[in-house]
């Protein structure tokens, strides 16, 4: 499972990287279950990048996600991809 991480990891990076503005303000974070072979990634972007990533009507980032869940389903592991804007992630480690 830590080859597909890497691997998802890896494409997230390379895709996102054209896709945004604000570089310095763009994290990943990934969380591993191996108990129940999931893998859950959290894109954190700016509030700007966010809107570009996720695409009208959902339709980039809903392609994304269908890209890394079927890698994913060729390993049985569930993948999930959460994309944040920088102000949502504070929010969220708030309320934590």
């Amino acid at each position: 499972m830590d080859e597909l991480a890497a691997n998802i990891r890896n494409f997230l990076q390379y895709l996102v990287v054209h896709f945004i503005e604000d570089k310095d303000q763009a994290t990943l974070k990934l969380a591993k279950s191996e108990e129940e072979r999931q893998l859950s990634f959290r894109i954190i972007l700016s509030e700007r990048d966010v809107a570009k990533l996720i695409g009208k009507n959902g339709f980039t980032a809903s392609a994304i996600r269908s890209v890394i869940k079927a890698a994913g389903e060729k390993h049985d592991v569930n993948v999930l991809l959460r994309i944040n804007s920088v102000s949502e992630e504070a929010e969220r480690m708030a309320s934590a």
